[in-house]
């Protein structure tokens, strides 16, 4: 809302039907995006009255979601996803962005006007299948970021981020008291994943068994991985090709970074036991390195250390 405890007034609204034009306009948008070089990132995802519930709702059970609800005729929602995305985009995968077009997604609009919410671009945090609003306007970025930054500090503050799911806050300090921490958290918020290696790598010269310092390089290696991928080709391929041990893989570092943990292991549980050989041991050896992401003790590890186990015997 804003200050006065009012909606404002920005230059596309809600209120009336959607009109069949806007509908094909919107629907061309969406596929030229997934047709353009690189395709999207994977930090942000388009999702529709469909795949809502797949992209945004339950994957929020393991990684918040900033879902934003918008439309390219209005300009404001233009400004507000081009900015959201670059933060989505340096978080990294701490956050995903979830983006709906209200041109297309009638079911959506609908429930956002049931929600009491007639103007746009809207803006809400997704925790754990719970939909809190968040923004109702565009702003300079810098105060979105610190926006951003503040809303994950009141829901962890409020209990509302289960364990594991909260994001480090900027230039928070890792608890260590190793000033490298800082430093490697430091970079991976601006983005210079060649510096955060570097002191997650100086980290471990020191003590070559400190299991943050491993998790952070592991998911350095990730992200740079996962910067060089088309994110929709490589789950196409995947889906194409299933003996494909490569293609798996990449299929599992995408859904990795974008909050689909459980799955990503899965399938590369699952591709153990179609392969054989040299395959079937890389397919084992990436299982592994994902699991160094997360916590040893967090509990999806330990059970996709037992489905390889199962897999492997």
């Amino acid at each position: 809302m804003g200050q006065d405890g009012h909606m404002p007034s920005p230059d596309f609204s809600l209120r009336g039907a959607v009109d069949l034009g806007a509908r094909q306009a919107a629907a061309k948008r969406q596929q030229e995006r997934q047709a353009a070089p690189g395709g999207t990132s994977p930090y942000v995802v388009d999702v529709t009255d469909d795949s809502f519930n797949t992209e945004a709702v339950q994957r929020s059970r393991t990684v918040p979601v900033l879902v934003t609800f918008g439309s390219a005729r209005s300009a404001e929602s233009s400004q507000l996803d081009a900015i959201l995305e670059k933060l989505a985009v340096e978080a990294a995968g701490r956050w995903i962005l979830a983006r709906v077009d209200i041109d297309v997604n009638q079911q959506l609009t609908a429930y956002l006007q049931q929600m009491g919410i007639r103007d746009i671009p809207f803006v809400a945090a997704m925790v754990a299948g719970q939909l809190i609003p968040f923004l109702d306007r565009a702003a300079p970025e810098a105060q979105i970021r610190q926006g951003v930054d503040q809303l994950f500090a009141a829901l962890k503050e409020e209990g509302l981020l289960p364990e594991g799911m909260e994001p480090a806050a900027e230039g928070e300090p890792q608890p260590e008291g190793d000033p490298a921490f800082a430093e490697a958290e430091d970079a991976l918020q601006r983005g210079d994943l060649d510096a955060a290696a570097a002191a997650f790598k100086a980290i471990l010269d020191k003590a070559p068994q400190d299991a943050d310092a491993k998790s952070g390089l592991a998911l350095v290696e990730l992200s740079r991985r996962v910067g060089s991928y088309d994110a929709q080709q490589v789950l196409s391929d995947a889906e194409d090709r299933p003996g494909d041990a490569v293609a798996q893989t990449r299929a599992a570092d995408v859904e990795m970074v974008s909050g689909r943990i459980e799955a990503a292991f899965e399938r590369l549980v699952a591709a153990v036991r179609r392969t054989s050989g040299e395959d079937r041991d890389l397919v084992r050896t990436h299982l592994l390195g994902l699991l160094e992401v997360l916590p040893s003790d967090d509990p999806r590890v330990g059970k996709a250390r037992r489905a390889l186990q199962s897999a492997l015997f």
